[in-house]
């Protein structure tokens, strides 16, 4: 029979692979899952992996996607390798949103070019503004910030319903709960023409470079991570894990806000309640399949946005709900899980012994 044994080190090559199999066991079980709805697995594959690469107008949509899973992940990989579990990137982004389109609102017809410089910086205030939330509960009070960063996106949804119904709403918007829409001075620079992607992905590039710099080639980034590995040890060393938890929340909590406010300021052009699209949860799964690497976050980033495209695909074309996003974003960090073991664990064939099992 097949048993587990611990290995003495954790596998290397595990570490790359296990993505590759969860992803390969994915694709499989949303073969079955297809079948099981009673449509076309081919034609059901052929919208979350072919229909977003298929043109350059797909792979600009899928680049769009792919920015703000991405930038929010980078934060949350900070967070984790510093042992700072930040559930909460989700009501940063909407914050994010919130605070850069209040500086948005501000811009007049004859703003300058230059406007949409605030209102990122406001998105950045605005998310660690509230990731500031969570940190001070846990170093003043120890609260836990799993808990305190969940409850705290329910929140931000509450106080964004708030403003797009009451005082944000647009006068001339035939009673929808939106802003109106921002001025031209606001909206982020795109890159091509016929496109929607921007800037954005730029800055989301230059923070992969950032935090592959900070992390593994600062002291800084090895005191961070010294801290979230052996908090006892790092106190040793005299690094301040006081200092770690505000880093680690405040930087994730600038980049979820930053994705927020790339999103008002770019594709979606004003405030309104759908900002909030599990970009915060997904970018967990993008974190972890990326091995928290800012690297390997940059391609399960552009998985994550091929389920997102394939939903909305899906939806239109096969009739599916819009919630297999969802399913197969948890497939795909189950599978992971699931894989994972193999880093620390190898398979063995243990020859059964006469009366064993009985």
């Amino acid at each position: 029979m097949w048993t587990l044994e611990a290995r003495p080190e954790p596998s290397a090559f595990w570490r790359i692979a296990s993505p590759l199999l969860a992803l390969l066991l994915t694709v499989l079980l949303g073969v079955l899952l297809f079948l099981a709805l009673g449509k076309d697995p081919v034609k059901g594959l052929q919208v979350f992996f072919w229909e977003p690469i298929r043109s350059g107008y797909a792979l600009g949509e899928l680049v769009v996607k792919a920015t703000p899973l991405l930038l929010i992940a980078l934060g949350l990989a900070l967070c984790f390798r510093s042992n700072v579990w930040n559930i909460g990137a989700e009501g940063q982004y909407v914050m994010g949103a919130v605070f850069a389109a209040g500086v948005a609102l501000l811009a007049e017809k004859t703003s300058g070019g230059w406007f949409f410089i605030p209102v990122l910086l406001a998105g950045m205030v605005g998310g660690m503004c509230w990731a500031g939330i969570t940190a001070w509960l846990r170093d003043r009070f120890h609260a836990n910030e799993i808990l305190v960063s969940l409850m705290l996106v329910y929140v931000a949804i509450m106080v964004l319903g708030y403003l797009v119904y009451g005082p944000w709403k647009d006068p001339l918007g035939y009673n929808f709960p939106q802003t109106k829409t921002f001025e031209a001075a606001t909206q982020v620079p795109r890159l091509f023409k016929g496109s929607r992607v921007n800037i954005g992905v730029l800055i989301a590039l230059a923070g992969v470079a950032a935090i592959w710099v900070f992390l593994f080639r600062t002291r800084g980034g090895w005191a961070q991570q010294i801290g979230g590995l052996a908090p006892a040890a790092a106190r040793y060393a005299g690094f301040s894990s006081r200092r770690a938890v505000w880093l680690a929340l405040l930087v994730s909590g600038a980049c979820a806000g930053l994705a927020g406010a790339l999103e008002v300021a770019g594709p979606i052009g004003q405030l309104t309640p759908y900002v909030p699209v599990g970009y915060g949860f997904a970018a967990i799964i993008v974190a972890f399949v990326g091995r928290l690497h800012p690297v390997g976050m940059v391609f399960s980033a552009i998985l994550m946005s091929m389920f997102y495209i394939g939903g909305e695909l899906a939806q239109s074309r096969l009739g599916l709900p819009k919630s297999l996003t969802g399913v197969f974003q948890g497939l795909l960090l189950f599978c992971l899980l699931a894989c994972d073991v193999l880093m620390n664990y190898r398979l063995h064939w243990k020859k059964a012994q006469a009366g064993e099992g009985v």
